[in-house]
């Protein structure tokens, strides 16, 4: 009887090792390959056989599918450029100009890693909706209330943004810890 309770009790603690190590490197693991560029992060092996099993299972879990460099580069940023975690109870200011890229969007998911419901309708700004100053920039607000331009919607607690660079320029695809990407900062917290 002694016996059978120990290889229940390893049985058990291999489980909850395993489904661990999961969670540690599948659901909230760092990307292979990880760079860093202000407050986004990339992997230079997503979308690749060079990714192996870990961020082939991370992309599966928070991104479902995902081209190859070449064909598109994903930065997510789960922190402001102060370094803060991103935080729905807080108002941000997206600031930048167009990334060297032939089409680019931001997308906001909340904790669960899908889209966050809203009245408006609204998931992301892109190339082709941001509304431009006179000298190109643009800056999008993400907050829970209505913004005028450039606005997403975002709801209390955590949430991440999700820029994606189609067909990305050369520069991107060489070194994109250096490219110009917005910045993100905190204006006001609820």
């Amino acid at each position: 009887m002694q016996r059978a309770l120990k290889i229940f009790v390893m049985l058990m603690a291999g489980v909850a090792l395993g489904l661990g190590a999961t969670w540690v490197t599948a659901i909230r693991g760092t990307f292979s390959g990880a760079v860093s560029n202000g407050p986004w992060t990339t992997s230079l092996y997503t979308g690749s056989s060079e990714g192996g099993p870990y961020l082939r299972a991370r992309v599966a879990v928070h991104g479902l599918l995902a081209l190859s460099r070449e064909e598109t580069v994903y930065y997510t940023a789960l922190r402001d450029s102060d370094g803060a975690m991103l935080n729905g109870n807080c108002t941000y200011r997206l600031e930048g100009r167009d990334p060297p890229t032939r089409w680019w969007s931001i997308t906001a998911y909340g904790a669960d890693d899908f889209l966050i419901p809203n009245e408006a309708n609204r998931y992301s700004v892109s190339l082709d909706s941001v509304a431009r100053n006179d000298d190109g920039s643009f800056v999008v607000v993400l907050s829970k209330t209505r913004a005028e331009r450039n606005w997403i919607p975002v709801v209390a607690g955590r949430f991440d943004l999700t820029m994606r660079l189609y067909n990305p320029g050369p520069e991107v695809i060489a070194d994109p810890a250096h490219v110009p990407l917005p910045t993100i900062k905190k204006y006001e917290c609820q």
